[in-house]
């Protein structure tokens, strides 16, 4: 049997991967992180976005499109890896190594309280406000009406403002 992935028949559409890559790979490794909490599982999470990228070989209609399609597949993978057996095993206190990029010490808080947001807020966050999207494209990307969305933020912020105290706009 073939492998599908070395296959080359001219009528498979050809995916830069690499390209692809560049241009998305720390978002993705970025959603896998704020879900996983573990660099090392992020990871492998990432890999496995971008292998079922190169496996599913969608009709992308566009850089935007694409990063899209490999933030929602890189929550569906991070999900599906907390939702593991052997996942229920560890406590994700024991898997609280952040990569700080040498910001301030208030965005490692931030970023800190961001992780620790329950998960139907954390998605919503990151896309928001780190990848800077639009609550309608927030809700397009997370397949969620934009009213849950917006509820989704509006309940996040309470939650960062309790946490990190003081004034959140």
């Amino acid at each position: 049997m073939v492998n599908p992935l070395l296959r080359k028949d001219p009528a498979d559409k050809d995916i830069d991967i690499e390209a692809i890559y560049e241009r998305h790979g720390a978002t993705v490794y970025r959603v896998c992180f704020a879900f996983l909490k573990n660099p090392a599982d992020a990871e492998d999470a990432a890999a496995d976005t971008f292998l079922r990228l190169l496996r599913a070989r969608p009709a992308l209609a566009g850089e935007e499109h694409e990063k899209a399609w490999l933030i929602r597949t890189a929550a569906n993978v991070s999900k599906n890896v907390l939702r593991h057996w052997w996942r229920r095993r560890e406590s994700l206190e024991d898997h609280t190594e952040l990569q700080a990029d040498g910001g301030e010490a208030g965005e490692d808080d931030a970023l800190r309280a961001v992780l620790a947001l329950p998960d139907k807020y954390k998605a919503a966050v990151i896309l928001y406000y780190y990848e800077g999207y639009a609550g309608a494209e927030v809700a397009a990307i997370l397949g969620k009406p934009h009213s849950t969305v917006r509820n989704q933020l509006r309940a996040a912020r309470l939650l960062l403002r309790e946490t990190l105290g003081g004034e959140i706009a």
